[in-house]
């Protein structure tokens, strides 16, 4: 027990313990671990509920939701998003990390302390990000740490990119001093 109420775990254990939950996936569900699709699928999913027709005819939603095949948006993935922040609730709860900050230090000396700018700016690169992701054919986790697994090109390529972009995206911002004068 005193290791779900530590702050911070090690991150070679965290890396152990996705493996083995990537086993579990694959093996019992036969798919990679992700959550984006079932982001970019909910629009459908209640859309579907007033025109069922109308999302069967849109290839995208259709490659997703189709119940006569067994594709329905309530599946394990869906419950897998709505665990996330349960148990990042249930983690800050046992470990007593309270710690709240709304718009970070270095956030703040360069754009100001408005609360509503940093909300959209991080609405903005999440959007972004989720795009570029459902794009390359998965997410940050679905690439990253799924198809990294299995050496897929396009994981390591998406993986690379998101990472560089985001150096570049940090110097863009923040400038080459950045952290040291937050």
């Amino acid at each position: 027990m005193s290791l779900l109420r530590q702050k911070r775990w090690n991150p070679y254990l965290v890396g152990i313990g996705l493996g083995i939950l990537s086993w579990i996936v694959f093996g019992v569900m036969h798919k990679a671990l992700g959550t984006s699709t079932t982001i970019a699928v909910a629009p459908g999913a209640a859309t579907a509920a007033f025109a069922p027709d109308y999302v069967q005819n849109q290839a995208y939603w259709a490659k997703y939701l189709n119940p006569a095949k067994g594709k329905v948006f309530f599946n394990w993935q869906f419950f897998l998003v709505l665990a996330l922040p349960v148990g990042a609730w249930i983690s800050t709860l046992l470990s007593g990390d309270h710690f709240k900050e709304t718009v970070p230090a270095l956030w703040k000396q360069r754009f100001g302390p408005s609360l509503i700018k940093r909300s959209i700016g991080a609405f903005l690169g999440g959007f972004l990000l989720l795009f570029g992701a459902r794009m390359a054919g998965g997410c940050t986790s679905g690439h990253g740490i799924s198809g990294s697994m299995q050496l897929a090109i396009s994981s390591w390529s998406f993986f690379i990119a998101m990472f560089a972009s985001g150096v570049v995206t940090a110097f863009i911002l923040f400038g080459v001093k950045g952290r040291k004068n937050a």
